[in-house]
């Protein structure tokens, strides 16, 4: 359902602290703090939204999941389901960002192309993480605060630091 057709259901205390674009897809019981900007995303049934979070276009995010306060998701990030997101979690999109093209004009969507990441379901991402683009976050896996994600994150795994590095493996766990 979109939330035009949900927000009659929001008190209006709450929605003039919020920005949520017409377009945004929520499912049932999703719970979203104040302070919010969502726009052109999905969010699964029984998700938890913290207060400033935003989560923009081409964006998913699964059910039963939590993202944190201060977490930006961009374009491109797809969240499966049971995912845990910590406060101030950072996804990136371009590996290679600029503010101009060739040219010296400001950029624009065309002049550039979303790269993708993937958090695989029951992952968990600790609070101040960053994850940088072109990244698969795998199933069950734990990325300790602060770490700073360079590369694909091996499924039942724990990994920190900065750039992460595998601490040990869950898979008999």
């Amino acid at each position: 359902m979109n939330y035009a057709a949900r927000l009659r259901h929001i008190p209006e205390e709450e929605k003039s602290f919020n920005r949520i674009a017409p377009d945004v897809k929520l499912g049932d019981g999703v719970v979203l703090s104040s302070f919010i900007n969502l726009y052109g995303c999905s969010i699964g049934e029984r998700t938890k939204i913290g207060a400033f979070v935003e989560i923009q276009k081409n964006a998913a995010i699964g059910t039963n999941c939590k993202i944190s306060s201060h977490s930006f998701i961009c374009e491109g990030v797809t969240i499966e389901d049971n995912v845990f997101i910590g406060h101030g979690v950072t996804f990136i999109n371009d590996t290679y960002p600029r503010a101009t093209n060739g040219g010296g004009a400001l950029q624009t969507e065309s002049d550039w192309k979303v790269e993708r990441t993937i958090v695989r379901k029951g992952a968990s991402i600790g609070s101040g993480a960053t994850i940088m683009s072109n990244v698969v976050i795998g199933e069950n896996s734990i990325v300790g605060a602060g770490s700073m994600v360079l590369k694909d994150v091996p499924a039942n795994s724990i990994v920190a630091g900065n750039p992460a590095r595998l601490l040990r493996s869950m898979e008999n766990e």
